[in-house]
């Protein structure tokens, strides 16, 4: 037994003192802060976002707040999708690339007003590159990290629980559209997102001081659909073939070859960072790409922890990057990176620290 300490270096976010008495088990490290993980029931934790509603501290999802009048002008130039259709309360999921098109981030940016941007990051230093950007193209843009942390509730009763808390208004909130609000005198940002694919909202929470009343507050309001404490549940964005930053792709892995072709837009101008790299890549083809596996092994819970190879016929052929049991499909599931001349129903090996199991080749999402 061991124990992670809040430091300076690894933060603890508002919400720690409620998890720590929810009875957390597991934390990660994400955005230098404590990202709960588990709270020692996988499974249940897994069928209670299947069937019910869970809350999350997701606290770690950073925001990374854009703000001056070369704001928008600085977003555009960050990601490689288009924002022009992007209005004041709206989001949109749009890849950051480098020079030469690798993913650097896949965030979610929401338009807060005229002159303000957040980026709601997965785990990689986007404030000292938007930093960078900003200072080198000499725009008038501040670059901070506001006092802004997610609170995720998911599920299929994720509207009634919202609903409760603010009223039926939210029942109307499109998908990445975002609205403030207040719960007594807490400041939020509600919003229709999450990662999972069973639908939810996203608290901001605006004011850290408060995060243990508001976590308290979503509990009570969620007792009539037996609100859990739970975590970004692995498994199930497996299963919905969802990319997790940092463990699915490598860096020199491109948008194309994780399935986020469909938010590049290659019209884009020229001063985009990647896209001229990425018009190129188009034009010559990609040479991998992202697949789920199901694999033949008799393990209750197989979990990456670095990528496995993957072999055909003795080669390799790429790699598994992800893996967890899947308990509607009573089977280990992952998703892989292969060569495209691996393709759909293919059999391949996966050697898991020497030990060769058999796996077939699908399409995502698994469900």
């Amino acid at each position: 037994m061991f124990k992670i300490l809040p430091t300076p270096r690894v933060r603890a976010s508002p919400f720690y003192d409620a998890t720590v008495a929810e009875g957390v088990k597991n934390f990660t490290t994400y955005n230098r802060m404590l990202l709960p993980t588990s709270y020692g029931d996988p499974e249940g934790e897994y069928w209670q976002l299947l069937n019910g509603v869970s809350m999350w501290d997701v606290a770690a999802e950073r925001q990374i707040q854009l703000k001056g009048p070369d704001a928008g002008k600085l977003t555009q130039q960050l990601t490689v999708r288009n924002l022009d259709t992007l209005s004041n309360g709206q989001g949109k999921y749009a890849p950051i690339c480098n020079h030469q098109g690798n993913l650097l981030n896949d965030p979610v940016i929401n338009r807060l007003s005229d002159e303000v941007y957040w980026i709601s990051i997965a785990d990689s230093q986007i404030q000292f590159w938007a930093n960078a950007i900003s200072a080198e193209r000499s725009l008038n843009v501040e670059v901070s990290e506001p006092d802004a942390s997610p609170l995720a509730i998911q599920g299929p009763n994720a509207e009634n629980v919202v609903a409760a808390l603010l009223g039926d208004w939210v029942r109307k909130i499109r998908r990445f559209q975002i609205k403030d609000t207040q719960i007594e005198d807490i400041p939020l940002i509600v919003g229709r997102s999450g990662y999972s694919n069973q639908g939810g909202f996203e608290l901001y929470l605006c004011d850290g001081s408060k995060g243990t009343k508001l976590w308290n507050i979503v509990r009570e309001a969620g007792q009539p659909w037996d609100i859990q404490a739970g975590t970004p549940n692995h498994s199930e964005r497996i299963e919905s073939g969802l990319l997790s930053f940092g463990n699915d792709n490598d860096d020199r892995t491109n948008p194309f070859e994780v399935r986020l072709g469909k938010y590049v837009d290659l019209q884009l101008p020229d001063e985009v960072i990647g896209i001229c790299a990425l018009r190129d890549i188009r034009q010559q083809g990609i040479h991998r790409h992202q697949l789920g596996v199901v694999i033949d092994a008799e393990l209750s819970h197989l979990l990456a922890r670095t990528w496995y190879d993957t072999l055909q016929s003795g080669k390799k052929v790429g790699s598994v990057t992800s893996t967890a049991f899947s308990w509607r499909m009573n089977a280990n599931v992952g998703l892989a990176l292969v060569s495209i001349t691996v393709q759909s129903g293919d059999s391949v090996e996966v050697d898991f620290e020497g030990k060769i199991h058999e796996a077939q080749v699908v399409e995502l999402p698994f469900f």
